[in-house]
């Protein structure tokens, strides 16, 4: 009688809804928090991929023959439409990640229960390495991206959903959009073994229309010619795609070590441009369930195609560990597993008992709330107050268009190392400095912190970050 009262509340009836409307809610304050206050600035790695962005020319194909090369066309057209302004620079990836959530909430209704694609994506969305991934502009995201809308495409053409040629054609566009990110070819590779291979998957493909599948195969084979092309005037770019480290032989005990750094070395985690490890022990514990879980349904195709993507991602990935954003899916998934796995197996002890059934989700939550709080907290104070982390990011694109003014600071000296990077900010600029590697004769004129320690005079103003090393950026200087 108390179950049935129970169920009628509207809350209840709508108890998903209200909690996927709150995750998606939540999801864009994360985002709109990790694009322009945690961690702020460009790494290393940003600066460098700021500088070929600003490079890109459709008409010079040297330009464009690079990985990813969809994305960072996008990044070119936001900082031409937007500026030379972080928030630019890192608003493709902002938008990737928004699209990647909502596929990822699409994707675990269709492979798990409710309850458990809620959880999951909660835990997602809050886990530090993807709020990292979400603001980067190395192209990072499209990690996640692709292997999500494809999986989830791929999906609704194997099962009965609606709207089955919506999704074919989606799922036809991104496959191909799929190859020009490193390593996408391997999970391209996995989903086609299963239709090879899986009775269901052959039975889907047999009872579609030749002229729909030739159709569907030229608008695929559109996509990929250009790549095709780009690869054939610059083979290196196979190798990349394909993963192959740049060095070799690799060494594999480095690889391992780091890969060992990455996931599971809790006992000593490491500050840099990435906290390590990326997830924490309950995640990873959750995870190895997930492990555990596929090996007792590998007889669906889902589970087919998960298994053979990460068999084919592992040897990759420990020759050359650069790539581990990549694990990010399929490591949720196993996450969803191990957390389905769980809350059946507590199910399956008590039956008909609903007060245990009861009493299980309180560890549930507990286990669940500390994960969300764990990795919001590992996000939030050790990308913004770990010093060595906050130190990893440069501030100077924010502090150059507050400060450096072409009617006021009509010239910039910096090193010649330098030079590249702030004749790519300039490019943007209607009335850019001039950028120089020596000092002027006279005039007003700025210099960036390397630049000015061979400059012999006294500056009328030093431009500051909020950080506690390394804070003087720019040097004010009238001769």
């Amino acid at each position: 009688m108390a179950k049935m009262l129970f169920t009628k509340f509207l809350t209840y009836r709508f108890r998903y809804q209200i909690g996927y409307s709150l995750v998606v809610l939540i999801f864009i304050a994360l985002l709109v928090v990790a694009g322009l206050f945690v961690p702020g600035g460009l790494s290393t790695d940003e600066q460098t991929q700021f500088i070929h962005t600003a490079s890109i020319d459709l008409q010079d194909v040297e330009t464009i023959s690079i990985p990813n090369m969809p994305f960072f066309v996008m990044q070119r057209i936001s900082m031409e439409y937007f500026g030379p302004t972080e928030l630019a620079f890192k608003l493709p990836s902002l938008v990737a990640a928004f699209f990647a959530g909502i596929g990822a909430v699409f994707l675990l209704r269709r492979w798990f229960r409710p309850n458990i694609a809620l959880l999951a994506t909660i835990i997602m969305v809050t886990t530090g390495q993807f709020l990292f991934i979400a603001q980067t502009g190395t192209g990072a995201i499209t990690y996640i991206l692709w292997p999500i809308w494809l999986l989830l495409a791929a999906t609704m053409i194997t099962s009965s959903a609606h709207y089955k040629r919506f999704w074919k054609l989606l799922f036809f566009i991104i496959l191909p959009l799929s190859l020009y990110t490193p390593l996408g070819i391997y999970l391209a590779f996995a989903i086609c073994s299963a239709g090879l291979l899986h009775p269901h998957v052959r039975y889907v493909l047999k009872q579609m229309p030749p002229p729909h599948l030739t159709l569907l195969s030229l608008i695929s084979v559109s996509i990929i010619t250009p790549l095709v092309y780009l690869v054939f005037i610059h083979p290196p770019l196979l190798l990349t795609l394909l993963g192959v480290p740049a060095t070799w032989p690799p060494d594999v005990w480095i690889n391992l070590q780091i890969l060992s750094q990455q996931y599971f070395n809790f006992i000593s985690p490491q500050s840099g441009a990435l906290i390590t490890p990326v997830l924490g022990l309950g995640s990873i514990v959750l995870i190895l369930l997930g492990i555990w879980q596929q090996f007792t349904i590998r007889y669906t195709a889902r589970s087919y195609t998960l298994v053979a993507w990460i068999l084919l991602l592992v040897p990759v990935l420990v020759i050359n560990p650069e790539f581990a954003s990549i694990a990010f899916v399929p490591l949720l998934l196993l996450l969803a597993s191990g957390l389905s796995y769980l809350l059946r197996f507590w199910y399956g002890m008590f039956p008909l008992n609903p007060y245990a059934r009861f009493v299980g989700i309180i560890p549930l939550t507990i286990l669940v709330g500390g994960l969300v709080i764990s990795g919001l907290g590992r996000y939030f104070d050790g990308y913004r107050y770990d010093p060595i982390t906050a130190s990893s990011f440069s501030h100077d694109i924010s502090l150059y268009n507050e400060h450096i003014d072409s009617k006021n600071v009509s010239k910039l000296v910096v090193t010649v190392s330098e030079r590249p990077f702030y004749l790519a900010l300039v490019r943007y600029d209607d009335t850019p400095p001039l950028i120089l590697s020596v000092v002027p004769s006279s005039g007003t004129f700025a210099a960036t912190r390397a630049a000015h320690k061979k400059i012999d005079l006294t500056p009328t103003k030093i431009i500051t970050t909020a950080t506690s090393e390394d804070a003087d950026r720019f040097y004010i200087y009238k001769k």
